[in-house]
């Protein structure tokens, strides 16, 4: 096996801070302000704000043009839109729809599980939030929130 030169480990790592820098520069700008609540690429580790990771485009895009138009209200979100053009909230929307969602490290206690399923068959929550409660369009994806905000959620719905 031949070794790396000094020369090949320079290059290796200018292209990996090139591709870096490229990955980074696809961040939308006013994602930054978004990262302190919602978590770095949409992961929220606060218990009661949502991920945006993998969550649909359009029902991002809808919620905060609803925070700006007043048709919810939020302390944190509702500033946080005013001076966001459609071309931004659109863009929000694109980049935070196409991240991945880490898994949370919570375990559901398999007879309440059971029993939150049945409600859920119950009260037709599939019907809306598809199978597997992953969303479609401006319905939101539920499956891989963080268990509090789920628990806000139903309790504000």
């Amino acid at each position: 096996m031949k070794p790396i030169s000094f020369f090949s480990a320079v290059v290796f790592t200018f292209l990996l801070s090139l591709f870096s820098l490229n990955s980074f520069a696809q961040v939308p700008a006013k994602a930054a302000s978004c990262f302190g609540c919602h978590g770095v690429n949409g992961n929220s580790v606060m218990p009661n704000t949502p991920s945006l990771a993998g969550q649909n485009s359009r029902y991002i895009y809808l919620q905060l043009r609803d925070f700006q138009e007043g048709r919810r209200d939020n302390a944190m979100m509702t500033p946080m839109t005013a001076g966001l053009s459609r071309d931004d909230m659109r863009e929000l929307a694109d980049y935070f729809s196409k991240q991945s969602l880490t898994s949370k490290s919570f375990k559901a206690d398999p007879e309440k599980a059971k029993k939150g399923m049945a409600k859920a068959d119950e009260t037709l929550c599939a019907m809306c939030h598809l199978g597997e409660f992953k969303g479609q369009n401006e319905i939101p994806k539920v499956a891989g929130q963080n268990y509090d905000y789920i628990i806000k959620s139903l309790k504000d719905f």
